[in-house]
């Protein structure tokens, strides 16, 4: 292997870190905010179940990685170190990010990554306009789409629930087991695959690997660097996603999570790269709204939303200027 490419592979799995890292938070917030499981114990859990979906689905096709790694830049226009400097940009940000205590989507700062770096390296033409246009348009609709099952779905459980005993919270806290398994599962099948489409595309550009593809072991190194970060748990981001929205009751966990988990999965299949960060907290927010829309403290929501939309630009300016560095 190049130089660059073991440092391609070193960034690539501090990104994945990173990535369950954040995200972890959204996972395991609710969980932990109805008191349906322990911290360390819904931590663990949802590592184990991330892990087993990002090989899954790794070994299965890597329908994410393969739209990541072969729809969104021309790679006869880009160099290897048009990748290293796209993820020092998603580093850097979702190092900030963590230490604002802001949520943060991955597949933003990874897209603002790509198009700051290829700009300085080889210009926008270098985009795949196709490609990236579906992505973004993928990133932008899930948290809609997040937001009115949340919404649906939790209506749908009051409406099931209504002359249900109190007991039932019982059933709701015992649930989130399986649906945080379920979300973690997801998680897995999604969002390991974009650094595991990152090295594979690294790997093409070094002339390592004649063809786009999936080895093993850039399957293990994706996947077992976001269950470690999935593991260690931001705990900053859990008190943002899990305190500051509205008091999480189990019913609005058990909804949140189920809600998240099919349109995770869902896009996992299709190939389509989303934002579990936008898609959980969204999902949350519809849970809330959907017993009373005065109960969520939308200011909050705000915040969250403007760091959101800065992320692309930002991270943008970030690897541009890395990438002008490396040039």
């Amino acid at each position: 292997m190049s130089t660059f490419l073991i440092i391609l592979f070193i960034l690539a799995a501090i990104f994945s870190f990173f990535n369950g890292f954040h995200d972890s938070s959204n996972i395991v917030a609710t969980i932990i905010s109805s008191r349906a499981m322990s911290p360390r114990k819904a931590l663990l859990l949802t590592a184990f179940s991330e892990l087993a979906g990002a090989v899954f689905f790794g070994l299965g096709g890597a329908a994410v990685a393969q739209m990541i790694g072969k729809n969104l830049v021309d790679s006869h226009a880009i160099r290897i170190e048009t990748l290293i400097a796209a993820l020092i940009g998603a580093i850097v940000w979702s190092i900030v990010t963590w230490l604002a205590g802001i949520p943060s989507s991955s597949s933003h700062t990874l897209i603002g990554g790509l198009i700051g770096a290829t700009w300085v390296h080889a210009g926008l033409l270098a985009l795949e306009p196709a490609g990236m246009i579906g992505v973004l348009l993928a990133l932008f609709l899930s948290p809609l789409i997040g937001l009115v099952i949340g919404y649906l779905f939790t209506r749908l459980v009051f409406f099931l629930a209504r002359n249900a005993h109190p007991r039932i919270n019982f059933f709701f806290n015992r649930a989130q087991i399986f649906t945080g398994m379920a979300l973690g599962f997801s998680h897995g099948a999604n969002d390991p695959q974009k650094p595991m489409g990152i090295m594979a595309l690294g790997m093409l550009l070094a002339n390592y690997s004649p063809r786009f593809e999936i080895p093993w072991f850039v399957i293990l190194i994706a996947a077992g660097a976001s269950a470690l970060g999935t593991g260690i748990g931001g705990w900053r981001l859990i008190h943002t996603i899990g305190s500051q929205f509205y008091k999480i009751r189990p019913v609005h966990g058990f909804s949140t999570q189920v809600s998240s988990a099919l349109v995770i999965f869902g896009s996992a299949l299709i190939g389509m790269p989303v934002s579990t960060t936008q898609v959980i907290s969204s999902a949350l927010l519809g849970a809330g709204a959907a017993e009373r829309v005065n109960m969520v403290r939308w200011g909050v929501v705000k915040q969250i939303a403007i760091a959101w939309l800065v992320t692309i630009p930002i991270t943008a300016l970030i690897s541009a200027g890395a990438a002008a560095i490396i040039k």
